[in-house]
């Protein structure tokens, strides 16, 4: 399961109130991205909501993919951003704290801790990989990336 399954929004029955429907916890479930952050869905929510709805659909909707926002960029753009938020030192907890104050969408932390340590995983099979083929460059890169995400 993607990490991105695992993001939920915060105030989710506050959204579907203000919203007056029945709105997924998930931040990226199709029905989620219809739903609250569409022009529509904005509209009917309160400012501070307002704000951090049009934040997310800024920061992490906006491609110019035929399929957007169903084409796998939005959950591409936040993995990324997890990854930025460990590579700049914050801790599972802290990452949870910032994506909720940007965003209004939460994690548990044992998920991130998880999916931090399943990068960290994959960057040893990517160092691994590439030292079998003699390719010092891809190898290097991945070393770095795994010694950001441990920190």
């Amino acid at each position: 399961m993607a990490i991105t399954d695992k993001i939920y929004l915060k105030n989710h029955r506050q959204i579907a109130s203000q919203l007056e429907a029945n709105v997924p916890r998930g931040a990226f479930s199709g029905a989620t991205l219809d739903l609250v952050f569409t022009g529509d869905g904005i509209a009917d929510l309160d400012s501070a909501t307002r704000d951090r709805v049009l934040d997310f659909a800024e920061d992490f909707l906006g491609c110019s993919c035929d399929q957007n926002p169903y084409c796998g960029c939005p959950e591409r753009k936040f993995t990324q951003y997890l990854l930025e938020l460990r590579a700049e030192g914050l801790g599972p907890n802290e990452i949870v704290d910032v994506m909720t104050d940007d965003y209004m969408v939460y994690a548990y932390t044992g998920d991130i801790r998880s999916f931090l340590d399943d990068s960290i995983r994959t960057m040893e099979a990517i160092e691994t990989l590439a030292n079998v083929d003699g390719d010092t460059e891809t190898s290097e890169r991945a070393r770095q990336a795994k010694r950001d995400l441990s920190g």
